[in-house]
């Protein structure tokens, strides 16, 4: 694979020195017969499927494990290798460090929101073959970067959403884009998922063994809590994006797909933290509405999609059908969860199973699709092939999903509707708004402005 020499970063950088591993040159994916090495960075929840994920691949292997917190290594190393026979991995606290590692071809990000973007661009610059866990950015400025960097480096880089490797969606994509729906005019994206009180944590020491500094990484200096650590902090604004960034990612990514649109000219949300008293920041109740030009449309010529998380008891709107037992993925009894697309002719229900058209005045049941496929494989197959295209889910589409959840969280949080600029990318004479595309870094965990 034929590579451009990478850019050394210097002294004048936007990066401290230091704050960086050091850049590679020349072909660092060398394979010894064909074989990709890959890193998992963060090992808690879904790093274990990444690590289960590649090692069901043929010629893949897992070389590394990369987490802040050493007490998981012994047990993730028993039972992912060596009770499988496996040769153990290498062992890594900063992910820095792994990327001085030249025997690594590849990486998994699968850290907290607020880690995802600078990981992946300091990997980048490392020669690193990248896919990042969804949402691939924590802001909308740190999604402009990664595309930046992907379209610098000549490395492959998959966006997390697994969606776009599976038949259905791309079966469910074709069909709606090819007209037999009509004009398709709105998609909804629903993440109705039982969500229970996180309570109260106070302040305590950090755990033994973990390295809490590194944990916060970009993120603003305050005292360690449970609720500020493992999982729940998805709930506060420094880490992560509130279930519209969290699950809700995957069905945005979907409806934009479906509809066919990138970024939107309008954008309100409106919602709230409701029933509970706790520690939780993002809302758990919210609803989003954007506009998208559609020059080939009717009327007002503009296409509309909704997106609505709920967080507790409620119904279900169409999403596929639940088993004796309550089983289908991302659906259950308690968790509604896929997309609903509206066109002229008729609508379509979508989840990651399966996707089925209802047409006419009658609702009479159409066309439908399924299947489902191996995301990590894809990733492997674009590395193998010097092939973006195989890798399905592009980052560039990544970050017009991520764009999305950012700009309602922005309207959310700013308590008021939107008017936004796809070209110039930025909200239209709103100083305020825009300031919000951004964060303050916690040196040296910056995102630079020069990749």
């Amino acid at each position: 694979m034929k590579r451009r020499k990478f850019i050394k970063n210097t002294a004048t950088g936007s990066i401290a020195v230091g704050a960086m591993p050091t850049i590679l040159t020349g072909n660092s994916w060398k394979g010894a017969n064909d074989r990709v090495n890959v890193a998992v960075i963060g090992i808690r929840g879904m790093g274990q499927n990444h690590i289960k994920g590649y090692q069901g691949l043929d010629n893949v292997r897992v070389a590394a494990l990369c987490d802040i917190d050493e007490n998981l290594f012994q047990e993730r190393v028993k039972k992912h290798f060596t009770d499988k026979g496996l040769e153990a991995p290498k062992i890594y606290r900063d992910l820095r460090k792994l990327y001085e590692d030249k025997d690594i071809d590849a990486v998994s990000v699968v850290t907290p929101n607020h880690w995802h973007a600078l990981a992946s661009i300091w990997a980048i610059q490392a020669g690193k073959h990248v896919s990042v866990e969804k949402p691939c950015c924590h802001t909308f400025y740190e999604g402009q970067k990664l595309v930046e960097a992907a379209e610098t480096y000549d490395v492959i880089v998959q966006d997390g959403a697994e969606q776009r490797s599976n038949p259905c969606a791309l079966s469910m994509a074709d069909y709606l884009h090819s007209g037999k729906m009509g004009e398709v005019y709105m998609a909804k994206g629903m993440c109705y998922k039982w969500r229970d009180t996180i309570g109260t944590a106070t302040v305590e020491p950090v755990p033994e063994g973990v390295d809490y500094d590194l944990w916060l990484g970009p993120a603003p200096e305050r005292p360690f809590t449970q609720n500020r650590f493992h999982y729940n902090w998805h709930w506060h604004w420094d880490y992560g994006n509130g279930d519209l960034g969290n699950q809700g990612v995957h069905e945005v990514d979907i409806a934009r797909w479906g509809l066919g649109v990138k970024l939107p000219t309008h954008i309100n949300a409106t919602g709230s933290h409701v029933m509970f008293d706790d520690d939780q920041e993002t809302p758990n109740l919210l609803m989003a509405t954007y506009k998208f030009p559609n020059p080939d449309g009717k009327g007002n010529k503009e296409k509309i999609m909704q997106f609505e998380v709920r967080p507790w008891i409620t119904n279900r709107e169409g999403i596929g059908q639940v088993d004796e037992h309550g089983n289908q993925y991302m659906t259950s009894q308690q968790n509604n969860i896929g997309n609903l697309f509206y066109g002229s002719e008729g609508y379509m229900t979508k989840n990651v199973n399966d996707w089925q058209v209802y047409k006419g005045k009658d609702r009479v049941a159409g066309p439908n699709g399924s299947g489902l496929d191996n995301h990590y494989a894809h990733f492997i197959d674009a590395i193998r092939a010097n092939d973006q295209s195989l890798a399905m889910a592009d980052i560039r589409e990544g970050f017009y999903s991520c764009a999305l959840i950012h700009l309602a969280n922005i309207s959310y949080r700013l308590g008021r509707s939107l008017d936004f600029d796809p070209e110039s990318q930025s909200f239209i004479n709103d100083r305020e708004a825009n300031a919000m595309l951004t964060k303050e870094y916690r040196k040296p965990f910056v995102v630079p402005d020069k990749v």
